[in-house]
């Protein structure tokens, strides 16, 4: 079966970034379902593989956001059933979620920091050094969901990448490029705008490459389903 990526956004400055990037160069067709217009999971045309992005609102807003409920059954059904799915940021709490996994408020994490790889980290992250720099911007954590495995963990946030089945959630950003970043940082303070920056010359390399073997695993685990 071919692949077909569907891309869930749920605000307008946090798109895919580098994984369109990535998906353009191995050729896979994707489409966006924009939840911010749609309020609502639409029916989807058979995609192969789903990716679910961040944004500012909590997985526990459901009366404010129906469709997070939508989200959580859709991932819960796609998990079930041996489907690829990788979430970023809110989509990697909303796999925990769904998933029964208790997501709550935590410390903010914001711009460059350090992660560590799970000694015995397998599948998607066995490839993955030891220690590794990833943006962060979120200020809720998860817990590791029954039969799920903890990938990565930071210093101050332990629980920062996990798989369940086909189901990879990275509470991090792998999809930064260099526009994003600006455009994240435009209203913090100078201070932190210039540790960014700087931090964003030394480490957005090493991000877009590891962004390139997590979207080349979680396409070609797909391609021949």
């Amino acid at each position: 079966m071919d692949s077909k990526v569907a891309i869930f956004q749920h605000v307008p400055h946090e798109p895919s970034g580098y994984f369109e990037t990535l998906f353009h160069e191995m050729d896979i067709p994707f489409e966006y379902i924009r939840l911010y217009d749609t309020n609502e999971v639409p029916r989807l045309a058979q995609p192969t593989h789903l990716m679910f992005m961040g944004g500012p609102m909590s997985v526990n807003d459901e009366e404010e956001f129906p469709w997070l409920k939508q989200e959580k059954e859709l991932i819960r059904r796609s998990v079930k059933a041996g489907q690829k799915v990788l979430g970023i940021c809110l989509g990697a709490q909303l796999i925990a979620s769904a998933n029964g996994a208790r997501v709550y408020p935590f410390l903010q994490e914001r711009g460059w920091h350090q992660l560590h790889r799970v000694t015995d980290a397998s599948g998607w992250f066995a490839a993955f050094p030891e220690q590794f720099p990833v943006f962060q911007l979120h200020g809720e954590t998860f817990e590791i969901p029954y039969g799920g495995h903890l990938l990565a963990y930071g210093e101050k946030v332990r629980n920062q990448a996990f798989s369940i089945r086909d189901a990879l959630g990275l509470q991090f950003h792998l999809e930064m490029t260099g526009e994003i970043v600006r455009e994240w940082s435009g209203d913090l303070r100078h201070h932190e705008q210039v540790r960014i920056a700087r931090d964003t010359s030394r480490y957005l390399a090493e991000s877009n490459r590891l962004c390139r073997m997590v979207a080349g695993d979680f396409i070609s685990a797909g391609r021949n389903r």
